[in-house]
């Protein structure tokens, strides 16, 4: 069985209740559940981390190195904004795929740079809470390969 991290960033704690025409009315908490039970039918084990602290995210990429075998991970507004979360997933040699449930690239200018894309797998987003679930198919596939 796989070993899949789900780490989400800053606010995404207040999905569902935030800005719900950009991000949807279903809770982070509604979303993980719904992606557990689709990874177990993919054959994976998901364990979930969300922090508003950029260095517990650190710690999180860190950790999982010893354990996962990839990693699904939304940043929220670190993607603009940090080199040691960059630094962190680079360092950790596991692959992952970053993900956001709006299109980044159609928002605001400074967020369509991700700091980190240069070092993840690749990038889905766009799709609302369904880029979780299309992000862990992006990262079982390549992990398949």
């Amino acid at each position: 069985m796989r070993k899949i991290g789900l780490l989400n960033g800053p606010n995404l704690n207040m999905v569902g209740t935030r800005e719900p025409g950009v991000y949807g009315t279903r809770s982070l908490d509604d979303i993980i559940a719904e992606l557990r039970t689709y990874a177990g039918e993919r054959g994976a084990a998901l364990r979930d981390h969300q922090s508003n602290v950029e260095g517990h995210l650190i710690d999180a990429l860190q950790d999982a190195a010893s354990w996962a075998d990839g990693i699904v991970f939304n940043p929220g507004g670190y993607t603009h904004t940090s080199v040691a979360i960059r630094d962190a997933i680079s360092g950790s040699g596991i692959p992952v795929v970053e993900t956001h449930m709006s299109n980044i690239h159609a928002r605001e200018e400074f967020r369509q740079r991700s700091l980190i894309t240069g070092v993840c797998v690749g990038m889905v987003c766009g799709f609302g809470a369904t880029s979780y679930r299309l992000a862990l198919d992006a990262l079982l596939a390549h992990l398949d390969a």
